[in-house]
């Protein structure tokens, strides 16, 4: 992996654990989701548009992508906030979630995109998640009732984030859709998604949002699509079976988040498995 694909990666992985610790701070909600999703597709459609207009054209395979691309998404973060709010802590269900995802996009990878990792790098990659199931604690905690409800939910996100990692790889390194454009496109697929969900479940959740949780929609709305769009510049050149585990040091990230902002404990723990992540993250750079 290049260094500036790996710097593209460390940037969007702050940016990714920041916004996640905000949505399981705020209490989360459809309306909280929906209101984030218009807020980052306005900010991107004149920066998209622009792209768009002096790029090299557009074919209908494109749209289909981000079509696709949008429904996923909508399952992830469907998903990633119905954890949250089932009671798993942001240390317990972002690391599930997070390592379960590039596990199964590097056997995936492996096998449908016939890419080949170096030695040094398949075993950052284990340091990682092996690393990345250290900061869950003690497994005791993961069978608690308090957890429980939220771990069913963190593995099934971890599904979607194999599903997408895969399909836009596809997207943007395959067909060469502009990275920024490709998530605007899936990002607004999402909003006319959302929209009519969130009317018909939960209606004034919308406009609810925006008195009470404006700020967190904001930097969500900015965040989200932020970190994704820098991951996906670093796939045009970069093999998946190599972003996908060195997105996991986000997962640093949100175990500090947890263990000082959030109180959730146990700093020595995650220190042990920062260092065992950095490692990880050194052997996919050398790899």
């Amino acid at each position: 992996m290049s260094g500036f694909a790996l710097l593209l990666v460390l940037v969007a992985a702050v940016s990714h654990a920041t916004w996640n610790y905000f949505l399981k701070k705020s209490g989360g909600g459809l309306g909280l989701l929906t209101l984030s999703a218009v807020l980052a597709a306005l900010w991107l459609a004149p920066i998209a548009l622009w792209i768009a207009l002096h790029g090299s054209g557009f074919h209908w395979t494109f749209l289909a992508m981000m079509i696709g691309s949008g429904l996923i998404h909508t399952a992830y973060f469907l998903l990633l906030d119905r954890a949250y709010r089932s009671g798993g802590d942001l240390s317990v269900v972002y690391p599930l979630a997070r390592a379960t995802g590039p596990l199964l996009t590097i056997v995936a990878a492996t096998w449908l995109l016939h890419e080949h990792m170096s030695v040094i790098a398949v075993c950052g990659a284990l340091l990682i998640g092996i690393s990345a199931f250290i900061l869950t604690g003690n497994p005791g905690k993961l069978k608690s009732a308090e957890a429980r409800r939220g771990i069913g939910f963190a593995l099934l996100t971890g599904m979607t984030i194999a599903a997408y990692t895969l399909w836009d790889k596809q997207a943007v390194s395959a067909l060469m859709i502009a990275p920024l454009v490709f998530d605007w496109g899936a990002g607004f697929s999402r909003v006319l998604i959302l929209i009519p969900l969130t009317h018909v479940r939960e209606p004034g959740a919308i406009a609810r949002a925006w008195r009470e949780q404006r700020k967190t929609a904001i930097v969500i709305g900015v965040l989200s699509p932020l970190s994704y769009i820098l991951v996906l510049t670093a796939m045009v050149t970069t093999p998946v079976s190599y972003i996908a585990p060195a997105r996991e040091l986000s997962i640093l990230f949100a175990a500090l988040l947890g263990a000082h902002a959030l109180k959730e404990g146990d700093a020595r723990r995650r220190t042990i498995a920062a260092l065992g992540m950095i490692l990880g993250i050194s052997g996919l750079a050398l790899g």
